[in-house]
């Protein structure tokens, strides 16, 4: 079982991450949001939202676009408000520093149950016409070859799969690729899947629909 720590503080990280290992668990520990996001796919994150280079809960949202892992919190922020926006977001569970490292191994075993099964689980894989998306290794295949895709293509391809056949808009796009607090212009997104539609090799795979945004066609 893979897990990814993601804390800059090393008197909190290099115990926590020694005794995680200790307890047969494969760790890959960063510091920063852009290391988070370049790392290898895990089975669940340890994230920390005290980043030197991100806010945390900016970079929750980035990897809850990108995957489905589970994600516990850790963090110092412990007040009512702070607990309830993180699991607004969607956090699994809400760790509050300082944590006892027993109670923090149970939640992670709690987490892990909960979530079911992941390294195996073909639900993570999507085949929609030419496309094969893995969910959890970030891999897609067209044809059969696997496309190198960008964070941002991967991630719009990746929401519009969701629900093949619905119309996504826009600024629904802008807002779950790059963020709630951008404030850009919706043309880049016009740009990416045009991007998109060259590297799949099926340029009727992703429709545009006039003055709303894009879908994905499920069938043939």
């Amino acid at each position: 079982m893979r897990l990814l720590v993601v804390e800059d503080d090393d008197r909190i990280a290099i115990p926590l991450t020694d005794g995680l290992r200790r307890e047969g668990y494969e760790i890959e520990r960063v510091v920063t949001a852009g290391d988070a996001l370049a790392a290898a796919p895990a089975d669940l994150v340890l994230l920390d939202l005290g980043l030197p280079d991100r806010d945390g809960q900016e970079l929750f949202r980035d990897l809850r676009v990108a995957s489905t892992v589970p994600i516990i919190v850790i963090t110092a922020r412990g007040s009512e408000r702070d607990r309830v926006t993180g699991l607004n977001l969607g956090a699994d569970d809400y760790v509050v520093k300082p944590f006892g490292f027993q109670e923090l191994v149970a939640r992670i075993k709690a987490v892990l149950r909960r979530s079911g099964p992941r390294p195996h689980d073909a639900a993570s894989v999507l085949r929609i016409r030419v496309l094969e998306i893995d969910r959890r290794t970030r891999l897609v295949r067209s044809h059969g070859a696997a496309l190198a895709l960008t964070p941002k293509e991967y991630a719009i391809l990746d929401y519009l799969a969701r629900d093949p056949g619905a119309v996504v808009t826009r600024q629904e796009l802008l807002e779950k690729v790059w963020g709630p607090h951008w404030y850009g212009t919706t043309k880049m997104i016009d740009v990416h899947v045009a991007s998109l539609r060259k590297k799949v090799g099926d340029p009727e795979l992703i429709e545009t629909v006039r003055g709303i945004g894009f879908r994905l066609v499920a069938g043939e």
